[in-house]
């Protein structure tokens, strides 16, 4: 049997469940991980090793009695600092939170508590999570696993660069614009991104609520599609904490309907060009998806620019309008980035009520104008990039990309796209770059359709073994 950090939460939870290992010897490996690679990438911000002992005796003890085991029963996990976890630090990076512990689990935690996980302590992010890099004044930077000069992504990097290294087996992040699939694909993992309200973001700070309720949501992160599936089934399900909920039951596709998906791909938007291995990625990705017998054709919907300056009118200067209170006078205690951010922010005008309602229609009109095209072509599923790039170097802001400058903020309009439509989409490993990093790509599907969407992530990730 290989070291528990080494297996997907699955094969650990059997391996608890057959008694091959016991929970305590799982959590003991992790923490010796933890202490082996936290030096190096600095993903953690607090590390609960007697909390997880504690949780580790009471589940064993729950294998030797005999007793019914959850899905995820003694698997370690980590949380990203965003979200509460009763008695850790919920910072969320920044300083104006400095010292903030929760009083009591979010939804979400309390899930996959029922479920036997077990917390070994929450990772880091950028200030407010309004980065696509990991680094704030508290804690620092979180540096790549593959190489420390550069950025597992953000906001979930903590997190992704946990998972990544066998630190723990599985967690949670949170995405308004990429930050749960952006680090993935930096990393190699695997995340989710769900529908708004499938998977509550209850307990998450910054809170749901207005256009953010729409546009920003929590989801599962790991090693492998699978692992994905079962923190999913866990985590989802209605909570009146938040506004976009809605009652909707587990519905796995059955093989025949499986069958019939049908899947249109593009390698890259006609505006951000993508480095060759993510166009090769995507091809790849595509000639697989056929070979598992999936109907797969070229098709880019109309309206993906105007949803990437859609959704910026969202994240960005709705974004900026509600952190200019929070943040006003107080700008010597804030990140370098989160400096940066507010400054491109500032350089434009602040909505007005006029402005934002008609963002708001816009959006929804886009949704409609978009999803017809695709319901017209009988497409289920969208295969795409990730990004624009691999995982880069800590500080930078361009990229020369096939001839052609890309801007930081350009670098991940594809997976901005998602969130604007509320669509979910699913981050998977398939390529490397020529420096070793890793390349994923990203499968989109209708709202409320999670199920179809990972088990055709699970037939890709099959078929193409994680690189």
């Amino acid at each position: 049997m290989a070291p528990s950090p080494l297996l997907s939460a699955a094969s650990l939870a059997e391996a608890i469940r057959q008694k091959k290992i016991s929970p305590r010897q799982a959590v003991e490996e992790h923490l010796a991980r933890i202490e082996q690679w936290n030096p190096k990438i600095n993903a953690f911000v607090q590390v609960d090793a007697e909390g997880a002992r504690r949780q580790a005796s009471i589940a064993e003890a729950a294998v030797m009695a005999g007793k019914p085991l959850g899905p995820l029963h003694g698997v370690p996990l980590s949380i990203k600092s965003s979200i509460s976890v009763s008695g850790l630090r919920c910072e969320a990076g920044a300083r104006l939170r400095a010292g903030h512990v929760a009083e009591s689990d979010a939804p979400l935690v309390s899930r996959l508590r029922d479920a036997g996980a077990i917390f070994l302590g929450t990772t880091n992010t950028p200030e407010l999570l309004m980065a696509w890099e990991t680094a704030n004044l508290l804690y620092g930077r979180t540096n790549h696993p593959l190489d420390p000069s550069r950025t597992p992504g953000g906001s979930s990097g903590g997190e992704a660069a946990a998972i990544a290294t066998g630190c723990s087996a599985g967690g949670v992040g949170s995405d308004g614009g990429g930050s749960i699939r952006v680090p993935a694909h930096f990393t190699g993992i695997c995340g989710l991104k769900p529908t708004p309200g499938r998977i509550p973001a209850s307990g998450h700070f910054p809170g749901s609520a207005g256009p953010f309720a729409f546009t920003g949501v929590v989801g599962p992160m790991a090693r492998t599609v699978e692992d994905l599936k079962i923190l999913f089934s866990v985590m989802q399900g209605p909570d009146f904490g938040d506004p976009c909920a809605a009652p909707v039951p587990l519905r796995w596709p059955e093989p025949e309907f499986l069958k019939q998906t049908r899947i249109g791909y593009f390698e890259d938007d006609g505006r951000t060009p993508v480095t060759p291995e993510t166009r090769r990625a995507v091809q790849l990705s595509a000639e697989a998806l056929q070979a598992a017998g999936f109907e797969v054709h070229p098709f880019r919907p109309d309206g993906l620019e105007e949803a990437r300056q859609l959704w910026w009118k969202f994240f960005g200067t709705a974004g900026g309008m509600l952190l200019g209170p929070m943040t006003r006078g107080r700008e010597e205690e804030l990140s370098p980035i989160l400096r940066e951010f507010m400054s491109w922010v500032q350089a434009e005008p602040p909505h007005s009520g006029e402005s934002l309602l008609q963002t708001w229609m816009a959006r929804d009109l886009l949704r409609i104008r978009i999803f017809t095209q695709m319901r017209k072509e009988n497409f289920s599923i969208l295969l795409c990039p990730v990004a624009a790039i691999p995982a880069f170097r800590h500080g930078e802001r361009s990229w020369e990309v096939e001839g052609q400058v890309v801007q930081y903020l350009d670098a991940w309009s594809y997976t901005e796209w998602f969130n604007l439509l509320g669509t979910p989409a699913v981050a998977v490993p398939v390529g490397k770059s020529p420096e070793g990093l890793p390349i994923g790509v990203q499968l989109s599907g209708f709202p409320w359709a999670e199920e179809l969407v990972l088990e055709v992530a699970a037939r890709l990730q099959r078929e193409l073994p994680r690189p």
